[in-house]
């Protein structure tokens, strides 16, 4: 008598735990039975993000490019089944290059993105990097894995926490990463990734109070009315691109904060 496979139940990844959809809603992608997220879910998501964001936001560069790195050697240690999930071997490996690549740029933005300032007057000036806040991602369709971590880390180098949308067409790869991401140093909360429809999750993020940045890569043609949501919010709208490598793509979710300091006598 042969036995029964244990069916795998796909879920959300809220909090660094891994919930169902509190409708218990599910979408059928890939074959499979996948959580549809709710309203509830995303707020639960960006309640997880803020509470998290400050830990992280706070721990010094050269410590987020090492968890960023470990996550990296977390995907590597699962080749063959991210592989199974998205375009094959070469997107796979092409992501944890593009993990290592910007984890590498951790503690190097100070210096590219900030600096000393010269002023007519008797004080220092300073311009200092920091992170915007909690940031919504709509990942694209495709790649679907490399689309999404190329939208997802350049947030998080810098300090920020990610609400993320997976691909509605093939989420299963955004699934798996979810588990990569739980087994590596990340923090519970920094990460939260949720499937679903994105008609139904992108308008609450943009017109969450609680956001302060969108990247609306994976919008397609929802993208004028998503943003005149975030307006309401004053959230930074960025239109980012599904396959780009850039430390300006960190910088486009980094606020420049300048300090001044009376010269002492």
């Amino acid at each position: 008598m042969s036995r029964l496979p244990v069916k795998k139940t796909y879920k959300l990844f809220i909090g660094g735990a891994f919930p169902r959809s509190e409708s218990g809603r599910t979408l059928e992608a890939e074959g499979q039975n996948v959580a549809r997220g709710s309203r509830k879910d995303v707020r639960d998501a960006v309640k997880a993000a803020r509470a998290a964001q400050a830990g992280w936001g706070a721990a010094t560069a050269y410590n987020r490019g090492q968890v960023l790195y470990r996550l990296a050697e977390m995907v590597e240690a699962r080749v063959p089944e991210f592989a199974e999930l998205c375009t094959g071997r070469e997107e796979v490996e092409r992501t944890i290059d593009r993990i290592v690549w910007y984890a590498g740029w951790a503690d190097k933005l100070p210096q590219v993105l900030g600096g000393s300032n010269p002023v007519a007057g008797p004080y220092f000036n300073f311009t200092v990097p920091e992170p915007t806040g909690v940031v919504a991602v709509l990942a694209p369709d495709e790649p679907p894995l490399l689309g999404l971590v190329t939208r997802l880390v350049p947030p998080l180098v810098g300090g920020n926490a990610v609400v993320a949308v997976a691909s509605e067409t093939r989420p299963l790869a955004a699934i798996e990463l979810a588990e990569a991401i739980a087994t590596s140093d990340l923090p519970g909360g920094v990460v939260n990734l949720l499937t679903g429809f994105r008609s139904e999750l992108a308008p609450i993020l943009a017109s969450h109070m609680d956001v302060n940045a969108l990247d609306l890569c994976g919008a397609d043609g929802g993208a004028p009315d998503l943003e005149r949501l975030a307006a309401d919010n004053v959230q930074r709208v960025v239109h980012g691109r599904a396959d780009v490598q850039s430390p300006w793509e960190i910088a486009s979710f980094l606020e420049l904060k300048t300090v001044w300091h009376p010269v002492g006598q």
